[in-house]
């Protein structure tokens, strides 16, 4: 109930701010087993997105300290979703042991590996905690690529920008099987080259004044100009 809740909260929110999304690569979620989703992450709406559109339910991965904010750490122990002790890493190790057994138990679950919010849209450097995880539970690895959600609301300010185009890629399975649990860097270091890639080519997609198309920023921008 929770999942369908967030995912309906945010398609509402999605349409409220004038947001597009354009996905690809639906092919490789698999709807029959387990599979963990690593997402670049440079705005809120990578959330909302990510909710609204990924077909089949999951548990968010994050910060444990997340999980202190009221109404928001609330929401998140009662929807299952999975804390990080990122500041100590005895907590850390045991946190995740637990996320392993939740996610071999069947559970989809997705992290943003950067461990915090890029303000240009770029990838940034990635932590460790999520490839140990990902070699410890033996299920797929799935890169997530969004960009333009940066976009969606100005930095350090709750200006809404409308018609931002938001694009995903979902890109092919990384059998994690075939690494050794000794090569957590190794895996790291392939993600972020799958992702680096990825998202380059998505930024490359974006048209200049693609967001005029939408008729409340056309009007929006007409308003700036006759002051």
């Amino acid at each position: 109930m929770q999942h369908y809740c967030m995912s309906r909260w945010s398609r509402s929110n999605l349409w409220l701010s004038r947001t597009r999304v354009e996905i690809e690569g639906m092919e490789n979620v698999d709807r029959a087993r387990p599979q963990i989703f690593t997402v670049n992450h440079s705005g809120f709406h990578d959330i909302l997105t990510l909710a609204a559109h990924l077909p089949i339910q999951f548990r968010w991965i994050a910060k444990k300290s997340l999980f202190s904010v009221p109404f928001m750490g609330w929401h998140m122990r009662r929807s299952g979703y999975i804390p990080i002790d990122h500041e100590n890493p005895r907590e850390a190790a045991r946190s995740i042991l637990a996320a392993t057994e939740e996610i071999s138990g069947g559970v989809n679950a997705v992290i943003f590996p950067e461990g915090g919010r890029s303000k240009t849209g770029d990838l940034g450097e990635f932590r460790s905690g999520a490839f140990a995880l990902c070699l410890r539970a033996e299920v797929p690895l799935v890169p997530v690529l969004v960009e333009g959600s940066y976009r969606v609301i100005a930095p350090q300010s709750l200006r809404v920008n409308p018609g931002v185009v938001i694009r995903i890629k979902i890109c092919r399975p990384i059998d994690t099987t075939s690494y050794q649990k000794s090569e957590k860097k190794r895996l790291m270091e392939d993600t972020f080259s799958i992702m680096s890639e990825s998202l380059a080519e998505l930024q490359s997609r974006k048209q200049p004044d693609e967001e005029l198309r939408d008729p409340v920023r056309r009007w929006i921008k007409g308003l700036a100009r006759s002051r």
